[in-house]
């Protein structure tokens, strides 16, 4: 899996002009999901995104975890995350999980954040998706379950 973390202070998902999900401070993900990643990868990634200590404590230090603020998470699925430009110029998408098991695994990773108390909300998995993000100092962090980077 591979996540693109973004800190944000706003950021909501439209599909055909209707908001799907909205949150406010907290982190937009964009996940995509690989062929061959398992609950276990889903379970790392999660843990590692509610953990991580990117918000800011009261010394200005980027010290605190989403759990710690009490933040929300907008975990959009983006398979293009696993797209390929290294050839040519159009990218492909073969390393990238099959619908049906990437939606599985992605509505997996929904179940555990909430059931670490997170407010998550989501898009719609498979659907031309627009996210309107407000990132916040910007922060964004790259997350990647086989630790390439």
């Amino acid at each position: 899996m591979r996540a693109v973390v973004q800190r944000t202070n706003h950021s909501k998902v439209t599909v055909e002009g209707e908001v799907k999900g909205e949150i406010l401070k907290g982190l937009t993900v964009l996940l995509g999901i690989k062929k061959g990643d398992s609950e276990k990868d889903a379970a790392y990634m999660m843990d590692k995104i509610a953990n991580l200590r990117i918000f800011e404590d009261e010394d200005g230090k980027m010290n605190l975890s989403l759990l710690d603020i009490k933040g929300e998470i907008l975990l959009v699925s983006q398979f293009t995350l696993y797209g390929d430009a290294r050839k040519g110029r159009r990218p492909s998408f073969s390393d990238a999980e099959i619908p049906e098991r990437a939606e599985e695994l992605f509505n997996y990773c929904v179940k555990i954040l909430r059931d670490m108390g997170i407010k998550v909300e989501t898009g719609v998995f498979g659907a031309g998706m627009q996210v309107l993000i407000e990132n916040d100092g910007p922060c964004t962090i790259l997350l990647d379950s086989e630790r390439i980077f």
